[in-house]
């Protein structure tokens, strides 16, 4: 793919030679200018700046807010178009700056390591399984929860949503993240209090 011989992505040589790019694989999403909001996908970023896929292209100059998976919200200014998407600034203290490279080195480890984000939180089954799920446009279906945990939870259901949608479980926002045999794996977009989690996804 063309992204990989896109290697700047910052607006200066000193900023390109201070900041190291890691590849990493992050969803999230974006807002223009226009205010119209995109899903997105993070192909490689450095404390300074980052690629991205993106259905919604702006300009070079185009200031950009982000949110995504992991790191949280970001923002910076257009850079260069690339095939699918563009490349932006990220505008950030040295302090933040410092956290990102470490959020950065973190997420790189663990792709390499191939370790599933779930593993972090003990999985449970809920007392009650059935559960109300909201598609992107609004559907509504009922489903039965395998199991979950702070962060996710598998779901057993007669039709699959696609694969990178928003939806919400009970009043949680969620992420499709893959399919299964029976079913599909959700990933919350904000990890959950263990205490009320099983309240908040089977909430009507």
């Amino acid at each position: 793919m063309a992204l990989a011989n896109k290697k700047s992505i910052l607006p200066s040589a000193e900023e390109r030679r201070r900041f190291q790019r890691v590849r990493v694989h992050l969803l999230g999403r974006y807002m223009l200018p226009d205010r119209r909001e995109f899903p997105c996908q993070i192909i490689n970023m450095s404390p300074g700046g980052l690629a991205l896929l993106a259905p919604g292209i702006g300009n070079v100059g185009d200031r950009v807010i982000a949110y995504l998976d992991h790191i949280g919200r970001v923002e910076g200014r257009i850079t260069r178009i690339i095939d699918n998407g563009f490349a932006m600034t990220v505008g950030a203290t040295a302090r933040k700056r410092d956290k990102l490279a470490a959020q950065l080195t973190w997420l790189a480890n663990r792709d390499i390591l191939n370790l599933p984000e779930d593993r972090r939180h003990d999985r449970i089954i809920p007392r009650n399984p059935i559960a109300l799920l909201t598609l992107e446009d609004g559907t509504r279906m009922t489903c039965r929860i395998i199991d979950m945990s702070r962060s996710g939870a598998a779901i057993a259901a007669e039709s699959k949503p696609p694969l990178k949608s928003m939806v919400m479980l009970g009043k949680v926002q969620a992420r499709v993240v893959r399919n299964l045999e029976e079913g599909f794996a959700l990933e919350f977009v904000h990890e959950q209090v263990a205490e009320t989690l099983e309240e908040s996804v089977t909430a009507r």
